[in-house]
């Protein structure tokens, strides 16, 4: 079997049953799963904002919005009354038409009080940026107590590939940091881009990260590598795991469990993708070397945010795995059994935009923002 016949048996290759165990990559079609069966109301809220990228729930009343041009909005869900945070985050101006720098995620953590930022960080010497963490908490109308957390090294002039999705579980933070377009740059854990960051909370680093166990040559902040642009990152039900996902090239946007140490390939490897000038990646789609995702998708879907369900609402959604699109512009369930994907659908496709973040609230109630100079708040209920 030659290669080109391999890879095509890869990328059509559609299966029922996935395990966060298994070795063998799996390859899905997201326009042919089916639409859900379960009942919801999709109501808009009367607010605007303009190309956001995160939103995070505070409490059942009030949740955080941030906006890549820069703008960072405590709202209230009752009153619908927003209190612009005024702010001096060093990120890169943010212009519709491509970029993908600004002001990126928001994480409100509830045990802490501190909001966990990620950011476009500007090097106003070199005019080149990278990505960066930082944490503050809100007073009135600003910000107090701010602190960088991280800024990743390189600095690069590409304007994209920045990651940024967060997750906190106890007290270490996780991040996905992009590529930022160097590609093989991925594949140099001497380099922050292309890779799952773990920190603490307050910025230091943890003693058993791959640097102090058997990665001398990683920086400390690196706990995992080859990874092109991730814009999900979420904490799985035992509380302790962490599952990313990240957008591939032309198909081979895929999910896949962060391990210590791991390495996902890129750019040897594209998860069943290929340039967007159609020539193939690497000499086949998978490669036994490297850590395999869970799931990979052709075509791409733009996979945005994930997030594991939890709540009262859709209780038969428990447990499961939600995955926005920004390209498919649909929201869809992944059901998991036991650590298994047994199903997959889709909750809602053609009706808010692209994706953009969503957030959960403590009964179940899901908030979404679409990625459009006029964004509402959508709320998914019964």
């Amino acid at each position: 079997m030659n290669n080109l016949f391999a890879k095509f048996i890869y990328i059509f290759l559609i299966v029922s049953t996935y395990s966060l165990c298994e070795a063998e990559p799996r390859v899905s079609n997201y326009k042919k799963y089916n639409l859900t069966s379960t009942q919801y109301n999709l109501n808009k809220l009367d607010l605007v904002f303009s190309y956001p990228w995160a939103i995070s729930i505070i409490d059942d009343q009030n949740i955080i919005v941030s906006e890549k041009g820069g703008r960072l909005f405590k709202v209230d869900l009752d009153s619908h009354n927003m209190i612009e945070i005024v702010h001096e985050i060093p990120h890169v101006p943010f212009s519709p038409g491509g970029k993908q720098g600004g002001l990126l995620d928001v994480y409100y953590d509830v045990s802490d009080e501190f909001i966990y930022l990620t950011y476009s960080h500007l090097d106003n010497e070199s005019s080149q940026s990278s990505t960066a963490i930082a944490r503050a908490k809100i007073s009135g109308n600003g910000l107090n107590n701010f602190q960088t957390l991280l800024v990743g090294q390189p600095f690069l002039s590409e304007n994209r590939h920045y990651g940024s999705r967060i997750a906190i579980t106890g007290n270490y933070l996780f991040a996905g940091f992009g590529e930022r377009g160097g590609e093989m740059i991925a594949q140099d854990p001497s380099k922050h881009p292309g890779s799952i960051i773990r920190i603490f909370k307050d910025g230091k680093i943890p003693k058993d990260n791959p640097r102090f166990k058997d990665h001398p040559d990683w920086l400390p902040e690196i706990y995992s590598i080859g990874t092109r642009n991730p814009q999900g990152i979420t904490t799985m039900p035992d509380g302790k795991s962490i599952l990313f996902s990240s957008h591939g090239p032309r198909g081979g946007d895929h999910i896949a469990q962060a391990i210590p140490g791991g390495n996902y390939g890129w750019k040897h490897v594209a998860w069943g993708g290929s340039e967007y000038s159609g020539f193939s990646i690497g000499d086949k789609p998978f490669d036994e070397k490297f850590n395999q995702p869970v799931l990979s998708w052709v075509p791409s879907m733009a996979i945005s945010s994930i997030k594991f369900y939890k709540g009262e609402v859709f209780s038969e959604w428990e447990g499961d795995l939600i995955v926005c699109s920004l390209n498919g512009e649909s929201l869809i369930r992944l059901d998991f059994e036991n650590d298994r994907i047994v199903g997959e659908e889709i909750i809602f496709k053609d009706k808010i935009g692209r994706i953009r973040d969503f957030d959960i609230d403590s009964k179940g109630n899901i908030y979404l923002i679409s990625d459009s100079p006029n964004s509402s708040i959508w709320k998914l209920s019964k």
